[in-house]
């Protein structure tokens, strides 16, 4: 049966109770699992797999139930597992199927699409498979798009501060041309003077001679 669990980003996790064998713990796992109670399922998972490492029923079952009580990483390592041992198509399409939503709960949603469309190469009629997909595809988007934002505007903030300190600061030049009234007076005081001085040295220099009258 499939068991709907939705998660953060509002994606759909399709979790398999699978795997009736003539393992006894598998078996057992399952009835514990089917009644919720994870962590015993789990437990008897790994007595089956200490017993077979390789029974990729007991890896997958085993993997949902690490799914169930929190372990994510746990749980995708398990569905690899599955994947690599099982010649059953239908059951590795399965793991793909779920490593993805484990991935995607991680918010690890480059990883989960990766995962996703693995399985829908095996089974292309997997709507579910399609439907989170595209979902993540979709919430990826918008986070890079948000991160993009984001830096645009710490950048725009960045070169505008740099703008008002410059304006701020007054130019070496502005600060060299700039004199006080008082100085301006006594630049041109100084002017007058240096002028008079040269007039007076000019008429020291040429005297004017009187000019006797015509004597008629």
């Amino acid at each position: 049966m499939r068991c709907i669990v939705a998660i953060s980003i509002g994606l759909f996790c399709s979790m398999l109770c699978f795997g009736q064998s003539a393992n006894p713990s598998i078996h057992k796992g399952n009835e514990l699992y089917k009644q919720k109670d994870y962590a015993g399922s789990l437990q008897l998972y790994n007595k089956a797999l200490a017993a077979d490492p390789n029974n990729a029923v007991a890896n997958y079952n085993n993997g949902n139930a690490l799914f169930r009580t929190g372990k994510g990483e746990d749980a995708v390592a398990a569905y690899d597992k599955t994947a690599e041992q099982t010649k059953d198509l239908s059951l590795k399409e399965k793991s793909l199927y779920n490593k993805g939503v484990a991935l995607a709960k991680q918010q690890k949603l480059q990883e989960s699409i990766d995962a996703w469309k693995e399985a829908l190469k095996l089974n292309a009629d997997d709507n579910e498979a399609r439907e989170n997909l595209q979902k993540a595809m979709a919430e990826l988007k918008k986070q890079q798009q948000q991160q993009q934002d984001k830096q645009n505007k710490e950048q725009d903030k960045k070169q505008q501060q740099q703008k008002d300190k410059q304006q701020q600061q007054p130019k070496p030049q502005e600060q060299q041309s700039k004199l006080s009234k008082q100085q301006v007076e006594q630049l041109l005081r100084a002017m007058q003077q240096k002028e008079k001085e040269i007039q007076q040295k000019l008429q020291k220099g040429n005297p004017q001679t009187n000019r006797p009258e015509k004597d008629w």
